[in-house]
């Protein structure tokens, strides 16, 4: 209950008798609480991805749901959350949300990402997309500190929350095991790569983010 409601009063059939059947006496009502609220909106998924713009979150979600954003070759292709449902063998089922794409700085207020961090923190796991072909300087292993210190600044459940790296594009580089090896070594975060745009390793990242989110059920 946020505000108690206020006396309704009694008519004047309350005060109805056998002699006066239509009494001219009411009481009037009582005014209730009145609050002034702003209430803000967290919708809920099972798992979010995160990521730099142009990263690849559409793309993939596109591949494995019905959701259906905007895919363009161009950074703040997305400017709302889109939550898709990913089906599964066995009929499996969860819900994954694309976050429009964080820049650095997000966390305190820069770009257009900031504005749905709070989505985010209602994930039970998150998917840290790399791009592995970045058109800019940006390494893989910068652009995935740029979102993680992002994360942690803007709150600390987001720096606990379980996770997985996926280094996108696999099909735009010569060898993704060495760049996999390398981000690595480098981090000392484990790691996948996929390509939505051709398909490959889009079920085992499914099978792995299922893997992921029973064991986070086990844990609470």
């Amino acid at each position: 209950r946020v505000a108690r409601g206020g006396n309704g009063g009694w008519g004047n059939a309350r005060f109805a008798t056998s002699l006066n059947q239509k009494p001219d006496r009411a009481n009037p009502g009582q005014a209730g609480e009145k609050l002034s609220l702003r209430l803000e909106l967290k919708l809920i998924a099972d798992v979010g991805l995160v990521g730099l713009p142009n990263a690849g979150k559409s793309t993939l979600i596109s591949r494995v749901s019905a959701a259906t954003p905007r895919v363009a070759n161009y950074p703040f292709t997305t400017l709302n959350p889109h939550p898709g449902i990913v089906e599964l063998s066995g009929f499996r089922r969860f819900v994954m949300m694309d976050i429009p794409g964080l820049i650095e700085g997000a966390s305190d207020g820069h770009g257009l990402g900031h504005q749905f961090l709070r989505h985010v923190e209602r994930t039970r796991v998150l998917v840290h997309m790399v791009d592995m072909a970045p058109l800019d300087d940006h390494s893989c292993v910068d652009a995935y500190r740029t979102i993680r210190a992002e994360l942690e600044q803007y709150s600390p459940k987001l720096a606990t929350t379980p996770n997985l790296v996926v280094l996108t594009k696999s099909d735009l580089v010569s060898d993704a095991a060495e760049v996999e090896r390398a981000f690595t070594e480098e981090t000392g975060v484990r790691c996948r790569s996929l390509s939505a745009a051709t398909g490959t390793g889009l079920d085992e990242l499914m099978e792995a983010l299922w893997a992921l989110l029973e064991e986070t059920a086990r844990e609470n």
